[in-house]
């Protein structure tokens, strides 16, 4: 569940390299050309490169997966996690100022080197900064955790994660031979995936004292093994070491796009103004209007279940690391997934497959909420059963099967619909739009779950909880604050009625979408190609 905040972090644009470049091989029937069979003669060292800077990428945004975790077992209220979820927002941003990155460079020292090695040693240094006192600004102990500087100090560690993100998607496209370049999406999830699983799952459970004193040790200990300060520190190391290796050793061969290359030439390269000014046209096209509204509203059905459940099981007393733990039998599925997924959306009607999705989620989303409600009974006397987290997997798997069925048919359809001139910067908009359309909806709900809670203290009835100063009063009055209801509950529901309303509305929407042709999504004034 937890992990569901991240689908749409993953790097957009390896994924359609191909596809952009069947789309322009269209242009012209008569400079026909058959598909080159991958060699990776001269290409496995930067292949390994490659992966190994996507694993890099995906520890920030494992530890940022990681860090509500830890605020929810010092008492964080559900509003101040939604004050840190807007760490979440760079990847889903990175479109204001992807074409900065894309269009200014120190051409001597490399197009891509030229952003990728100061945003990885600021990102060494930057952990190395917050190792000295990330531990009391998380607070514990009585004292309460920094939210706001959290959030803006992660929010700075996710802007660079995704900006290095930009460099390396676009590196990835020179770096490999035209036959190798679908490598770099494989590079690409597997190396976020990897990184993801050390900054989060490896994480959780080496700080967790309880998992490492059963399972790790020979005598308990009153903490873990690794500290959110000693994780950071190492990872700055890292991140400082393997950037000055890749400045000193990998030299950056700056040529047009793999693709491009091989058959056409731009007549007239973008530049910083015309990037912004496609941008400007795309988001005054109608069919690009309805697709966001679109985009902008499928998740927010969803977003009790992605944003809360996971938080609410803790609160309920199930180990945090166990929580982690759940997701490493998913991963095979998460990795099979997209492949399957793939011979269904591949054909003319990609939308279909995500129409047929979306009732399914719903109704996965409304059995988490309802595990999540007799999770008190379940685990009564604080021993979770192991039946307890086979239930939990079953149904997180199935949630899977349907969100990356979403995720992948709405792939499918970016790349059909895409005006090959710009096909780059079109897709990273539809994804800028999809990724928001989880994140917004994410931090309201994750606001709401308290101002939604009803709560009252036993022995004051004109004490209703609200903050930290009534709670110590009632405790002082000997008495309990007791939930009247729930917000999360009442979200739930509220949410799955949203649900079945919009699936209703918009479902002759997106099968209108799909049907317009092809043209009516190409962007005005686009630049023009040139066949050689």
């Amino acid at each position: 569940m937890a992990s569901a905040r991240r689908r749409g972090q993953i790097s957009e644009v390896p994924l359609i390299a191909d596809k952009t470049f069947d789309a322009l091989g269209k242009h012209d029937e008569d400079h026909e050309e058959k598909h080159e069979r991958p060699d990776l003669r001269g290409d496995r060292r930067n292949i390994g490169i490659l992966l190994f800077l996507y694993i890099l990428q995906g520890i920030p945004i494992g530890l940022i997966a990681a860090i509500p975790m830890l605020l929810q077992n010092r008492g964080a209220s559900y509003k101040q996690q939604a004050e840190f979820s807007f760490a979440y927002w760079p990847f889903s941003i990175k479109l204001l100022w992807a074409p900065i990155v894309d269009s200014i460079y120190v051409r001597r020292f490399g197009r891509r080197k030229s952003w990728l090695v100061p945003v990885q040693y600021l990102l060494g240094i930057f952990m190395l900064l917050l190792s000295a006192n990330v531990d009391r600004w998380l607070g514990g102990n009585g004292l309460e955790p920094n939210v706001p500087l959290l959030t803006l100090l992660f929010f700075v560690l996710n802007f660079l994660a995704a900006t290095q993100d930009i460099a390396v998607d676009g590196w990835a496209l020179t770096m490999l031979k035209r036959c190798n370049v679908g490598y770099a999406s494989t590079c690409n999830s597997v190396g976020q995936t990897a990184g993801y699983f050390l900054g989060y799952v490896v994480f959780i459970a080496l700080e967790s004292k309880d998992f490492c004193n059963s399972y790790l040790r020979s005598e308990p200990a009153d903490v873990g093994m690794v500290t959110l300060p000693r994780f950071l520190w190492f990872w700055g190391i890292t991140f400082i070491v393997a950037t000055t290796l890749v400045a000193l050793f990998k030299k950056e061969n700056d040529i047009e796009d793999a693709h491009m290359a091989a058959r056409y030439t731009v007549e007239h390269e973008l530049n910083l103004r015309e990037s912004y000014k496609v941008l400007w046209d795309m988001i005054w096209m109608r069919p690009v209007q309805i697709l966001a509204l679109i985009l902008l509203t499928v998740k927010v059905t969803f977003a009790a279940s992605d944003s809360v459940t996971s938080l609410k099981l803790v609160e309920y007393g199930v180990p945090k690391e166990k929580l982690a733990l759940l997701a490493i039998p998913v991963i095979p599925l998460q990795l099979i997934l997209p492949i399957v997924v793939g011979k269904y959306t591949n054909g003319p009607r990609p939308l279909v497959v995500y129409l047929k999705a979306i009732p399914y989620r719903i109704i996965l989303a409304s059995v988490a909420t309802v595990i999540a409600y007799a999770t008190p009974w379940m685990i009564d006397g604080g021993v979770v059963p192991v039946y307890y987290y086979v239930l939990l997997v079953v149904s997180y798997a199935c949630y899977q099967i349907f969100l990356y069925s979403m995720f992948v048919s709405a792939m499918a359809f970016f790349a059909k619909i895409s005006d090959p001139a710009v096909g780059g910067t079109y897709m990273t908009f539809l994804n800028t739009l999809c990724n928001l359309g989880g994140n917004w909806p994410n931090t309201v709900v994750l606001w709401l779950v308290d101002v939604l809670t009803l709560k009252q203290c036993t022995r004051q009835q004109d004490n209703h909880c609200e903050d930290k100063q009534q709670e110590q009063d009632c405790l002082g009055g000997d008495g309990q604050c007791e939930i009247v209801y729930d917000g999360y509950y009442v979200e739930a529901v509220v949410l799955t009625i949203y649900g079945i309303i919009w699936i209703l509305v918009a479902r002759k929407w997106i099968l209108y979408l799909q049907d317009l042709p092809t043209k009516a999504w190409m962007v005005i004034k686009a630049p023009r190609l040139k066949a050689r």
